[in-house]
């Protein structure tokens, strides 16, 4: 195979960001999805809990707008809001269109409640809604001709006019460097459009539901790229995630709280109606606080939640993928309670987009938990993600359309250079720092920060990333190299993104300055873009 190739489209991710976007795409010309691991392995994938819409006549557009501005706590895009919430359903029927096998009641979509909504209206496909979603788009996929992907191929940077033979071109994207980790060997890959969809950063974090993928690629090639940053402080850390389940850790749905399971301490008291009247309810950074104070207090390692109340065969029917894993594991959740702990889940920072998807950078598109669209504000409301996903990846499709610069001609891309480097044998460097960065971030910029904290893990990832780059400038690059510096990258700007926000909002919890519900916060407060 040749060392470069060329298409109308690259979508870098296999998501149901990068997935939408290509059976869209392949209707203009020819598409290719690169992405890392085996095409199933995505965040996608591991999405429990369903899709946030209004289906039903007992809820409206304006209650969830309400609903997501609310958890955002005051800096979500109203706009974009607007556009997620109202342009979401026809998104969702099209899923059902391509054979999405979701749950029904009779002829009626069934629909869930999960914390922070106000009525229920969570599409699901039982507790495996991302497994089917992904199952169905890769069937369509594997029947367009248009569309070809290529797995265990892991970017390394995006190719923009500093990479061109002749460097007079206009700061543009024009594809990536990446590696075909099975050849060993650096490839380009040249495109007129490149669609970032590379998921999030839960690998950051020592504890995470998030697969071993998850490593801040899409945002660290942007970060030097060149591209804005933005929001990075916000960080969400699933309240219940199954406790000593591996990693990743095993998510206990959200659904499931929605279906009438309480968080209780270990003497079996809900304590999170201390904390707010919703009680088990409560949006995702409430629970995780509370959670984490209550663990706190007790010097216990996990809290508890407990289903043993609801009917039996209800939760062997709608949650059997948590009822079967818990069971492997001895825990019978129709009779006993269930060890739960917090885990670092979703980003919602990222690469800062238009409506549209545009990023800072022509030619470069970001959709999916890799963009900053400003839909989530501080802190995202529960199964509106894979919603994002579908109304801003075909809002991105009918944006190029509409420009129709995708079939420009292509500039001459200079080879990769790795002249002067070796391949060194002391991995147990680059196990050891990546340890190190996730250890570093769980205790340091964990679900509650302070300042000094803050100060010493900046201190502290400023070495260690300096070490990686020097690492990496002497050595030939592998896939567990590209990830490390990816990894340091991300929580260099995640630390740098917390100190630059003198607040408590959402998410970014920081004892040294009052929450903002105590202020009179204004609804379009921002954090600074990191470029």
């Amino acid at each position: 195979m040749s060392n470069s190739e060329t298409s109308n489209f690259l979508v870098i991710g296999s998501g149901i960001a990068g997935l939408t976007f290509a059976l869209n795409a392949a209707k203009l010309g020819s598409v290719t999805i690169i992405t890392k691991k085996e095409k199933r392995e995505s965040n996608t994938n591991y999405a429990q809990g369903g899709i946030a819409s209004v289906f039903s006549n007992d809820d409206s557009f304006e209650s969830h707008i309400n609903d997501t501005l609310i958890a955002g706590a005051g800096i979500c895009n109203e706009k974009r809001v607007e556009i997620l919430v109202k342009e979401g359903p026809i998104r969702v029927k099209e899923l059902l269109n391509f054979g999405a096998e979701f749950t029904f009641e009779g002829d009626e979509i069934q629909l869930r409640r999960e914390g922070g909504h106000s009525h229920n209206r969570i599409v699901h496909a039982n507790d495996l809604t991302g497994k089917e979603i992904e199952r169905v788009l890769l069937q369509k996929i594997s029947e367009n001709k248009n569309i070809k992907i290529l797995e265990n191929h892991i970017c390394v940077d995006l190719l923009t006019e500093h990479q061109t033979i002749n460097s007079n071109f206009q700061k543009r994207c024009w594809g990536v460097y990446a590696l075909d980790v099975n050849a060993n060997k650096i490839k380009i890959f040249k495109s007129n459009v490149t669609i970032l969809a590379t998921g999030g950063v839960g690998q950051v974090y020592l504890h995470t539901t998030n697969p071993l993928i998850a490593t801040g690629d899409g945002i660290a090639m942007s970060y030097r790229a060149g591209a804005k940053i933005s929001n990075m402080e916000f960080i969400q850390f699933h309240p219940t995630s199954l406790f000593n389940s591996g990693s990743p850790s095993f998510l206990i749905s959200e659904a499931l709280r929605g279906a009438g399971a309480i968080l209780k301490n270990k003497n079996g008291e809900d304590f999170i109606s201390k904390y707010d009247i919703r009680g088990s309810l409560a949006s995702r950074d409430i629970v995780a606080r509370a959670i984490d104070s209550e663990l706190k207090q007790s010097g216990e390692q996990y809290v508890y939640l407990d289903a043993t109340h609801i009917d039996k065969q209800l939760l062997k029917n709608t949650f059997p993928n948590i009822y079967d894993k818990c069971l492997s594991l001895k825990i019978d959740i129709t009779k006993e309670m269930i060890p739960v702990v917090p885990a670092a889940h979703y980003c919602c920072g990222g690469v800062y987009t238009t409506e549209n998807g545009e990023t800072s950078i022509i030619g470069l598109y970001a959709i999916g938990e890799v963009a900053m669209t400003g839909v989530h504000g501080a802190n995202r409301l529960a199964s509106n993600s894979l919603l994002e996903a579908l109304v801003f990846s075909y809002r991105a499709f009918n944006k190029i359309k509409e420009v129709g610069d995708y079939k420009t001609n292509l500039p001459e891309i200079k080879e990769w250079n790795d002249s002067g480097t070796i391949n060194n044998q002391e991995w147990i460097l680059i196990a050891h720092n990546r340890k190190e960065i996730q250890t570093l971030m769980m205790d340091y910029v964990g679900i509650v920060r302070s300042k000094i904290r803050l100060e010493r893990a900046k201190d502290r990832i400023n070495l260690i990333l300096n070490e990686i780059l020097e690492f990496y400038k002497r050595t030939k690059v592998t896939e567990e190299l590209i990830e490390l510096r990816n990894l340091a990258i991300v929580a260099n700007l995640i630390i740098s993104s917390a100190l630059s926000r003198n607040e408590s909002r959402g998410l970014h919890y920081i004892l040294d300055f009052p929450n903002v519900d105590d202020l009179n916060w204004k609804k379009d407060s921002f954090s600074g873009v990191t470029t």
